[in-house]
């Protein structure tokens, strides 16, 4: 009875989880650059109540009687695949294709996102306006090339600068 009562209980226990990565997933439908979840179950264990046996002379041989003791969450994936591009009519807005992120640092750290929703700070250089992290990357040199040695920084667009026609 115990045991009946366990697998039930595991069941429902996980498949509430399920049902909170599907609310998540829903939740963030309009986020920018959200990268949707999903749910992988796997048998937690099982008891054995009687073995298998060999086949006797020319008769086959027999199962094993298991008895499965419940299931738990496998893992909670990231679906990380391309999503559609489309246009937002923002200069600053950002696309990645495949399944790269976009590099962003607080001064601290970095941190990796694929919200591509930038804009310019005072100073030229392109922040997420939600929490104001900086783009990082390399600045290529004015034939357009990247120098061996060039190091990651912050993008900057200087606004008094003129690109020739």
């Amino acid at each position: 009875m115990i045991r009946s009562l366990y697998s039930a209980i595991s069941g429902l226990r996980n498949h509430q989880v399920r049902l909170d990565v599907i609310g998540n997933n829903i939740a963030n439908v309009n986020t920018t650059g959200f990268k949707s979840g999903r749910v992988t179950f796997e048998e937690s264990m099982a008891q054995l109540l009687k073995g298998s046996s060999r086949p006797p002379g020319f008769q086959g041989g027999t199962n094993p009687i298991q008895v499965g003791l419940g299931m738990s969450v496998g893992s909670i994936d990231t679906i990380t695949t391309q999503g559609n591009l489309e246009s937002t009519g923002q200069i600053t807005d950002l696309a990645i294709e495949g399944t790269s992120y976009f590099v962003v640092s607080n001064g601290n750290g970095n941190f990796y996102t694929r919200n591509g929703a930038f804009q310019f700070d005072s100073t030229g250089r392109m922040v997420l306006p939600t929490n104001g992290f900086v783009l990082q990357g390399k600045m290529a040199a004015e034939d357009g090339t990247f120098p061996v040695g060039t190091t990651t920084g912050d993008i900057t667009i200087p606004f008094s600068s003129q690109a020739p026609a």
